[in-house]
């Protein structure tokens, strides 16, 4: 799951073609579905251990859970969890963490519903900027459908790798009346050849006060390829 600050990027029209890259929108996000379908025929799987966490602080209690899960990836469609630890609020567990996991095996098994490509989303070039010394192309996304899995938001794009390595977004739908609003934080970094999920923060604020902090941190990778054994790899 990621999404809003382009603002330190000189805005750029997807047709001057002022970039050092001389690239436009429709030639970046062509190169990064390309390259993204390149490197999904090249995983085979992976496993990973993650730590959820969420805490809730509002009137008149503060409540907070950690879930620790095995998570294990078998291409082209199914991701599976294994719980190995739960402490705190069984609410907040129950409510907020196991359904994060409910929502992802779903979403696996109909990838192009969420897909970053133009059947499900609008891209605009802002410019570019260095992050962690490479150079990114920045794109605004818009979502076509009120799906509540697609976001809206900034991009960072690889400009050698063309693979997303940063998203802040907020989700396209809100996912609940109780909600006022969300912020998705949500960074990439690169295993062997492939860009996977570092770390991700959901900041949430409560219509009726309080607001609640959702962090994934992902552990090591353990990837098969199509043409290697299996590797691991920290970030």
């Amino acid at each position: 799951m990621n999404i809003l600050s382009a603002s330190a990027a000189a805005p750029a029209s997807a047709a001057s073609g002022d970039l050092s890259h001389g690239l436009g929108v429709d030639q970046i996000v062509t190169r990064m579905i390309e390259a993204n379908k390149r490197r999904m025929d090249d995983l085979k799987g992976y496993t990973e251990e993650r730590t959820y966490s969420v805490a809730y602080h509002g009137f008149p209690v503060s409540l907070s859970a950690t879930m620790v899960v095995e998570a294990t990836y078998e291409a082209p469609k199914t991701k599976q969890f294994r719980i190995l630890s739960l402490t705190g609020s069984k609410l907040l567990a129950d409510r907020v963490l196991k359904r994060l996991l409910t929502t992802e095996e779903e979403a696996a098994h109909n990838p192009q519903e969420t897909a970053l490509d133009p059947a499900n989303y609008s891209f605009t070039l802002l410019g570019q900027e260095p992050l962690d010394g490479r150079l990114c192309y920045l794109l605004a996304v818009a979502p076509k459908t009120d799906n509540k899995l697609l976001y809206r938001g900034t991009i960072w794009v690889d400009a050698d790798d063309y693979a997303v390595t940063k998203i802040n977004a907020e989700p396209a739908q809100n996912p609940s009346f109780w909600i006022r609003s969300t912020e998705i934080h949500h960074v990439y970094s690169k295993t062997g050849p492939f860009w996977l999920p570092e770390h991700n923060e959901s900041d949430t604020r409560v219509r009726l006060g309080g607001s609640a902090v959702l962090t994934i941190d992902y552990g090591a990778y353990k990837t098969t390829t199509t043409d290697a054994a299996p590797a691991t790899d920290a970030h």
